[in-house]
């Protein structure tokens, strides 16, 4: 690897340029992208439709085409499914990433075309890497291999043509050879589909690898960490990786998981890079470490518009442009990408935390929130206070879900969770006191609720044993990939599912 690291070096130097180039012009670096996918898509089905060769402005886009969520625009990804092609985009698509997002049964489809994967996923990737070699330009993290965690991929029953599978196996399965030989394991091991054959198959290929840096979800990372730690008679990952140096990591909020990495992996010199990939494409990362904030990547084949949360649901909902974002307001993320999602709702909130440059940070899901009796709680305040509580008790969280407990004729409402502790040095009741604390602090309207147990009672928190949810998603052929539980809900489904599966 060492004969290919400068030659390497001095191309991210050159991707450093482009992404200074869009954060110094970022509006114009957006009116470029908006203008070249409504000139390829003209003459695509959904084009014509939309009457594409009038749209000469944001104002006839956004009267030409509604809001899509998945379903509205399900119907044309069907026809694609089965073969049809120039639907929804002029080049042809064989590739398609499957994402749940949460355990329902229902699976999305989102088209790959190789627009979106050169432009997007595999530029987004370079960038990533390019500015963390910005940062540390004396970092050796190219000398060695990057551990990454697919999903699984196969072929598409309904045509031969087309292929489906985890986003990131999608991205792994069409990398450019040559780039194989910078990534473990190997690509047969990455795309298995049974995830615990998968696990020990990953520890056999990787164990004596040169690993410098590691890029994959917290939950999965972890449970593979362990293990290995387990099989080396050590504590620390650098007794088994002495270069590694990195952890590229997204998906789910870091915090409740920072303590945790930091113990196995006992070094000053590690660094934590955040980045913001989804099925819909990849969207921001990180570029410094004086913020939590991740840099909108704004050059790369996907146009942004903005919609006000309390937006959502209404008949004609409102969306902004970049120029017109407000630092700390809640915002739901709409794309039109080069792959034919247009005027698409990911479903994630987000709050800018900087205009100069344009910066970021995932507060939650648009349906992953408690609002029972006015609290308004979103992701970003739970992982507050889960982070928080444990840095004030000691303890140690893999995870946990969280739904309302509805108030009735007698009785006050309140928020019931399930925890999963790696570690808890005090009693539940003590951390649950100062969960209930910090969710104060990080929400008023909570706080006001609370208020002398007016409109909710102290939470009700449940201890699921370790590696409990793990067990349950199994028991639901939910196991692995981008499965997970949601961390929030405005009803009790999965709650008294997962109350029910523990008794």
């Amino acid at each position: 690897m060492n004969f290919i690291s400068p030659a390497i070096k001095r191309y991210m130097m050159w991707r450093i340029s482009s992404i200074k180039n869009f954060i110094q012009h970022p509006i114009d670096s957006q009116k470029e992208v908006f203008n070249d996918l409504i000139s390829r898509a003209e003459y695509t089905e959904f084009g014509r439709i939309h009457n594409f060769s009038s749209i000469h402005s944001l104002k006839d886009f956004k009267k030409s085409i509604p809001i899509h969520e998945y379903e509205n625009i399900k119907p044309y990804i069907d026809r694609i499914l089965h073969g049809e092609q120039n639907i929804l985009w002029p080049s042809p698509i064989s590739w398609f990433a499957q994402s749940s997002g949460t355990t329902t049964d229902k699976s999305k489809f989102i088209p790959v075309s190789q627009e979106t994967l050169d432009d997007n996923h595999f530029r987004s990737g370079k960038d990533v890497l390019a500015i963390y070699l910005n940062l540390f330009p004396n970092s050796n993290v190219i000398n060695g291999k990057c551990l990454t965690i697919g999903g699984s991929h196969q072929i598409n029953k309904l045509n031969a043509d087309s292929y489906y599978g985890d986003l990131s196996a999608v991205v792994l399965q069409n990398m450019p050879f040559y780039t194989h030989v910078m990534r473990a394991p190997n690509l047969q091991v990455a795309l298995m589909e049974k995830w615990e054959e998968k696990l020990d198959a990953i520890i056999d290929d990787v164990y004596k690898e040169d690993i410098t840096y590691i890029a994959g979800v917290p939950t999965w990372t972890l449970i593979l960490i362990k293990r290995i730690l387990d099989i080396a008679q050590t504590d620390n990952l650098l007794d088994v990786w002495p270069n590694l140096e990195l952890y590229l990591h997204g998906g789910v909020s870091f915090k409740p998981y920072e303590s945790q990495f930091k113990s196995i992996i006992q070094s000053d010199k590690m660094h934590y890079l955040e980045n913001y990939n989804a099925s819909e494409g990849f969207f921001a990362a990180q570029n410094s470490f004086d913020d939590e904030g991740m840099v909108l990547f704004l050059n790369h084949g996907i146009f942004y518009e903005f919609m006000p949360t309390e937006e959502y649901l209404k008949e004609n909902p409102e969306t902004i442009q970049l120029r017109d974002v407000e630092i700390g307001k809640n915002y739901a993320i709409v794309i039109s990408t080069n792959s034919g999602l247009w005027r698409y709702l990911v479903g994630d909130t987000i709050q800018f935390v900087s205009k100069h440059p344009y910066k970021i940070k995932v507060t939650g899901r648009l349906k992953h929130f408690i609002n029972a009796f006015g609290e308004e709680l979103i992701i970003d305040n739970s992982d507050y206070a889960i982070n928080k509580a444990c840095e004030t008790t000691g303890a140690k969280v893999n995870d946990y879900t969280a739904a309302p407990i509805y108030m009735g004729d007698k009785n006050t409402g309140g928020h019931e969770w399930i925890i999963e502790f790696d570690h808890l040095p005090v009693s539940l009741e003590i951390f649950t006191q100062h969960l209930d604390n910090y969710l104060k602090e990080s929400n008023s309207d909570y706080e006001a609720k609370r208020q002398n147990d007016l409109a909710s009672k102290m939470p009700i928190v449940h201890r699921m044993q370790i590696g409990g949810f793990n067990d349950w998603l199994k028991s639901k052929g939910k196991l692995g990939g981008q499965n997970k539980v949601p961390r929030l809900s405005n009803e009790r489904k999965y709650l008294d599912e997962l109350l029910a599966w523990l008794r």
